[in-house]
């Protein structure tokens, strides 16, 4: 064989090598988890993302309750709800989560006096819980699971089916199991793609007349 041909050869040869370990790397990344994406240790807890507060910041609501009676007195707290930013984009495209979608939700106290304020609630260092509603299909019936990581704790084991909340969130959410009817921002979005469960429209109905 000519020079030219055997180095034209190993050019071929060296191409598909670079092409097989190019595809090789493209599958392999795409086996692990994503930016925002659920982690879970080698027990099946999952793993607290740290980063959660640098996602899409969904809402914040103060003293609510699923529940009939009066606030704790003297106990205020604000919950805030954070979303992955490729979760959030998904959404106000279709209307639904994507799978893996990870909606963290943070409980902080609330204080009235401290700096300059003297009326109202702001919100403090405090976290007094962290808690997960999991998008995850092939692990979890119904493809939600709950996670509950207290203030402290790394990492957090599935909330039982029996609990409450999912139940809760089966009957009463506006979209996709979760309460968008609380996100201002994605209420508009699923009312627009017509995405709304009919339980929480006719929730809604029942609630105008």
């Amino acid at each position: 064989m000519k020079p030219l041909a055997l180095l034209s050869a190993g050019l071929t040869l060296a191409a598909l090598f670079a092409a097989s370990a190019a595809v090789t790397g493209l599958t392999a990344h795409a086996d692990e988890p994503q930016a925002g994406e659920p982690q879970y240790d080698a027990s099946g807890r999952l793993v607290l993302e740290r980063d959660y507060r640098d996602w899409v910041f969904l809402s914040s609501g103060i003293d609510m309750s699923y529940t009939d009676g009066p606030a704790p007195a003297g106990m205020h707290m604000f919950d805030n709800v954070f979303a992955p930013r490729a979760a959030y984009a998904a959404f106000r495209r279709t209307g639904v989560w994507p799978d893996k979608t990870v909606l963290m939700l943070e409980s902080r106290t609330a204080a009235t006096k401290g700096s300059i304020n003297r009326q109202g609630q702001f919100q403090t260092a405090e976290v007094m819980g962290l808690e997960a509603h999991v998008k995850d299909e092939k692990r979890f019936k119904g493809g939600w699971g709950f996670f509950s990581f207290g203030s402290e704790g790394a990492s957090a084991a599935q909330i039982p089916y029996a609990a409450s909340c999912y139940a809760c969130h089966q009957a009463h959410a506006a979209a996709d199991t979760t309460f968008v009817q609380f996100y201002p921002t994605l209420l508009a979005v699923a009312t627009r793609l017509k995405t709304l469960n009919p339980s929480y429209l006719a929730e809604v109905n029942q609630g105008a007349k």
